[in-house]
């Protein structure tokens, strides 16, 4: 009997311990997804950017990135470049 109540604590102890383990695993993907997206997303404007000086019309810009053309002014004002 109790070695059962043993066994279960133990059991118990373990489960609770690869939780916290998970959590702590979830967190780093997270904030590695969070560094990926901020990544992208700059080499994203870097590309609008370049393609509103290489003579893309901003509204073939809008349909390709599914931006705004708002979205689409604000990158390209904060690159140096005039919007349409």
């Amino acid at each position: 009997m109790a070695d059962d109540l043993a066994a279960a604590v133990r059991a118990y102890e373990v489960a609770r311990a690869a939780v916290t383990d998970a959590q702590v695993e979830a967190d780093r993907i997270v904030a590695a997804a969070k560094t990926d997206v901020v990544a992208a997303r700059a080499r994203l404007a870097g590309a609008i950017v370049a393609a509103a000086r290489s003579g893309m019309r901003q509204v073939d810009i809008v349909r390709a990135t599914g931006y705004t053309r708002e979205r689409v002014r604000q990158i390209l004002r904060a690159g140096g470049v005039e919007a349409d």
